[in-house]
């Protein structure tokens, strides 16, 4: 098995085989959270228009997302995973666009298959890997807003990586040196409307979820789905 560990919108677009779109802060650790409160499936979309107009033609949908962080105006939720803890979406169907995790899955063009990847289901989505048989594999580390690396993201890449290779990292120690770094934000009092502290928490909850995140192309618009992985 061939993995590469990739960058960004740019490597997104790079990005061949089976290809995992990773987004820590927050996108995919929303849409874990979002399927273990009963959500039914998520469309992931580029375009804050688009995303709008998917839910003006159907108003029951929850629309989500952000800017800069942000909750975007006249959406139901913004990209906080602790906004949505403890609460039941049962049988929803959600509309996200982010500035970082859809933009991957949008540029993946290349993917022979697409998954969604945070730490809070990266064993999971490991063992989907080495169940699949692919021969390539693109870890792709979507960083802030597609174009900035972040640390949070490559560790969750080295993660999958270690777990596929039969390695160990010392995440209590990784995830010391992330909240140091790009962690810093969700600590700082003048910040905690758009990035609260409980996020943290729950973006580093490392294997929380026994789902991968699954992008189904069947119908006309490319939605995810969660898929529990039992592994052994």
């Amino acid at each position: 098995m061939k993995i590469r560990i990739l960058q960004g919108v740019e490597g997104a677009k790079r990005a061949r085989g089976l290809v995992v779109i990773i987004d820590v802060f927050r996108a995919f650790t929303l849409e874990c959270y979002l399927f273990s409160a009963g959500v039914e499936r998520i469309f992931p979309i580029g375009s804050v228009e688009e995303a709008r107009v998917l839910k003006v033609r159907n108003p029951a949908y929850v629309l989500a997302g952000e800017r800069d962080g942000r909750k975007l105006p006249d959406f139901d939720l913004g990209n906080a995973p602790s906004e949505v803890k403890g609460h039941t979406f049962h049988g929803k169907t959600v509309v996200h666009t982010t500035s970082a995790g859809t933009q991957g899955i949008a540029n993946a063009a290349g993917a022979d298959e697409i998954l969604g990847c945070s730490l809070v289901n990266a064993a999971a989505t490991a063992a989907y890997i080495r169940r699949s048989g692919a021969a390539e594999v693109s870890l792709v580390c979507m960083g802030w807003a597609g174009v900035r690396k972040t640390e949070e993201d490559t560790l969750c890449a080295r993660y999958i990586e270690s777990l596929l290779n039969g390695t160990t990292l010392d995440m209590q120690a990784e995830l010391s040196l992330v909240r140091q770094g790009e962690g810093a934000k969700f600590f700082d009092p003048a910040r905690q409307d758009v990035f609260p502290e409980a996020d943290f928490y729950c973006c580093t909850a490392v294997d929380a979820f026994d789902f991968v995140l699954k992008l189904h192309t069947d119908g006309e618009i490319p939605y995810i789905k969660n898929e529990v992985i039992c592994d052994g």
